[in-house]
């Protein structure tokens, strides 16, 4: 029923999945993520649902799933709302709301005195024509709220700021352009939000009213506009998310460089910028992320260097600066790097040789290349048997496309 919670006819990227299950779904594995793609596969064997893969990389080293899509046929999603809809509306643990216009459902104001005492997920879905004029409604327990709208000023509803049990937030644009988002200071109140993930936004939105979020882990952006922001320093990282241990940036196209603060994010254990083509430098210090074990660089063109305090990053295991045209060399002392067990080195064209240090990485079993920098690893000596040298080709899955616009 989850996946109703999106509009019709739309991809639904599965590490916005990953996020609601994480919350609402009881997991005792030790890997969440790997467990929600499992549950998902599952939905495709029973045809729930189907899962797309727009770019794979046979043998992929670190759980990445930003190129897996889900997508699912109107009429299923008709009927999981159907179902939604049934019975007492105190009762309903869904509340999936699409609104035409600025109407509102009947039953809404009817209900504004009365909480949703058994809610879990609630989803508000709204066209080009509304005007963003909210009625109070009662959330208690409320743990995921998916705000879908295609407005180039949009607002978050006022109610936010009562929902004490909150836990996620996913707010999308589906217009073609970013979008002003305000009443972002609503979520100071928010003691228990662990995770954010905003599609197509002004990151502006949020430096126009800084927010204090001390308990945030998780922040997700996907085709932001957020350079300005950025290399204003104007986003205080430290300062609004101080415990955060992932960071997720994807196809922000202005972002250029991130702000230095980031280095101060002791707690930080995931750090993923994909597809971000004008990113032409990371922090100095970004050595000083102690905690760090993901750094995912992938498909970031201008990168030219890392910066040589990467040798700090003794937890570090997977390095992917795969599609990173423009890196000519790997730190020298890339060998002090003791925990590193994968490292993914695909189509990075201009990088002439490797530091014998990377000899001294004798945690490092997996690695990834194309057949141009297989060659670089060939003149080292004693290469440890225990190295697994893939080279490996990259797949494009262009059917989703008519799928959608059949």
């Amino acid at each position: 029923m989850d996946l109703a919670s999106f509009p019709q006819g739309r991809r639904i990227p599965a590490s916005v999945l990953i996020d609601i299950w994480t919350v609402l779904i009881d997991m005792w594995a030790a890997d969440k993520d790997s467990s929600c793609i499992a549950k998902l596969y599952e939905l495709t064997y029973w045809r729930l649902a189907t899962l797309v893969i727009t770019r794979n990389e046979k043998g992929e080293l670190d759980d990445y799933y930003g190129e897996h899509f889900v997508t699912q046929h109107d009429l299923l999603r008709e009927l999981a709302v159907h179902q939604t809809d049934e019975g007492p509306i105190k009762l309903r643990r869904r509340l999936i709301i699409d609104i035409r216009g600025s109407k509102l459902p009947k039953w809404w104001k009817k209900q504004m005195d009365q909480p949703f005492e058994e809610v879990l997920l609630v989803s508000i879905s709204t066209d080009s024509l509304f005007s963003s004029k909210w009625r109070d409604i009662q959330l208690p327990k409320a743990k995921v709220l998916v705000l879908n709208f295609h407005t180039k000023n949009y607002a978050l509803p006022e109610f936010v700021e009562k929902m004490e049990k909150l836990k996620v937030l996913i707010v999308t644009n589906y217009g073609f352009l970013p979008a002003e988002v305000s009443n972002f200071t609503l979520l100071g109140s928010s003691s228990k939000l662990k995770r954010i993930r905003l599609e197509r936004i002004f990151l502006s939105s949020i430096t126009k009213n800084p927010i204090e979020l001390k308990r945030l882990q998780k922040v997700s952006f996907f085709m932001c506009n957020m350079g300005q922001a950025f290399s204003k320093g104007s986003i205080k990282f430290f300062d609004a998310f101080p415990d955060l241990q992932e960071i997720n940036i994807d196809y922000c196209s202005d972002l250029v460089e991130l702000p230095a603060d980031i280095c101060l994010l002791i707690h930080l254990k995931k750090l993923s910028i994909t597809n971000c083509h004008k990113l032409s430098a990371l922090p100095e210090m970004i050595g000083e992320l102690g905690n760090l074990e993901v750094l995912r660089l992938r498909s970031c063109s201008d990168l030219s260097e890392l910066p040589s305090s990467v040798r700090k990053l003794k937890r570090l295991k997977v390095l992917d600066v795969s599609n990173c045209f423009s890196i000519k060399e790997v730190p020298e002392h890339i060998g002090e790097m003791c925990c590193l067990e994968k490292l993914n080195m695909r189509q990075c064209s201009r990088l002439q040789e490797l530091p014998e240090s990377i000899l001294d990485l004798e945690r490092l079993t997996d690695v990834i290349c194309d057949e141009e920098t297989k060659g670089l690893w060939e003149p080292l000596p004693s290469l440890s048997n225990n190295i697994q040298i893939r080279v490996v080709k990259e797949e494009i899955n262009l059917d989703w496309l008519q799928k959608l616009y059949s």
